[in-house]
């Protein structure tokens, strides 16, 4: 089945999508994005992926090229399009093409991408954790905002892909945990609590956390909103991360070493059943 993507105002073949070589996107990292879930032809959180990208845009002095009924209709349009009933959908947005200068170009248009990729997601109940790996948190100063400047990222994953982990979980320089290389980090402690960082400029508040924190507290769950060291993490109950992709994904081990007793726990597990529940009333 031939792929499609949606390219400033066009709906292209996937092998034909292209952007102008001068787009500051690619050659300076000057643009944002977002990732929506799809599950059952259900998007999950869109509402609140849309949100932030607005967001991170008028964080970076940008505005959308489009409103937000005009981007729900492209990736309305681009999931039928490729027949994409349970995946991803990829939204990026820069500052457009313009003259290489640092400084930001007065008249530039804004460059609109979209595709969307199937993806073989677990949603039935975790039978095995993953592993991770922990790495020096070497990003800028403002994670919170959704760039798409990710090459620390992209090392952290690769660390963790050379030593057969799934995530890399980022240290900050006082030794506290940041988040995972593409991921929400969250620690279950020996007194029940369920313990995320508190979401500044250190982080990106994920969507996918959020409406796991929703979901906990309507659990009746204790939830606490800090940073927790490395040490701390590997004493928790359970470890687990979140993201749109990774949903609630339990972590086993952590640089060679068990969590608790090396199995996947029952908050982990219940968390992630609740969410696909969630997702599959999402309109």
């Amino acid at each position: 089945m031939s792929r499609f993507a949606y390219v400033n105002g066009s709906y292209v073949p996937h092998r034909e999508a292209a952007v102008h070589i001068e787009d500051r996107g690619y050659q300076f990292g000057d643009g944002v994005y977002e990732v929506v879930l799809l599950i059952n032809g259900k998007m999950a959180d869109c509402e609140g992926h849309l949100k932030r990208l607005n967001r991170s845009l008028f964080k970076l002095k940008m505005k959308s090229p489009l409103s937000e009924g005009a981007l729900r209709q492209i990736m309305a349009r681009l999931t039928r399009l490729n027949r994409l009933k349970t995946g991803i959908i990829y939204i990026q947005i820069t500052r457009g093409v313009a003259s290489r200068d640092h400084s930001f170009p007065k008249n530039s248009l804004a460059s609109l991408v979209m595709t969307v990729k199937h993806v073989s997601l677990d949603t039935g109940r975790q039978l095995a954790g993953k592993s991770a790996i922990t790495v020096p948190d070497q990003r800028w100063d403002r994670r919170d905002i959704k760039t798409i400047q990710l090459l620390p990222n992209c090392l952290a994953k690769q660390a963790a892909s050379e030593k057969g982990a799934y995530e890399a979980i980022m240290v900050m320089p006082d030794g506290s945990v940041s988040e995972g290389s593409s991921s929400n980090v969250w620690i279950l402690n020996k007194e029940n609590q369920l313990i995320t960082r508190q979401p500044d400029e250190d982080i990106l508040n994920g969507i996918t956390r959020q409406s796991i924190q929703r979901i906990a507290g309507e659990r009746q769950m204790e939830i606490v909103e800090r940073s927790f060291s490395v040490a701390e993490m590997m004493q928790a109950k359970e470890v687990f991360v979140t993201s749109a992709t990774s949903m609630v994904t339990a972590l086993t081990h952590i640089d060679g070493q068990k969590i608790d007793e090396g199995k996947v726990g029952l908050i982990a597990s219940a968390l992630k059943a609740d969410y696909i529940k969630y997702v599959e009333t999402c309109s």
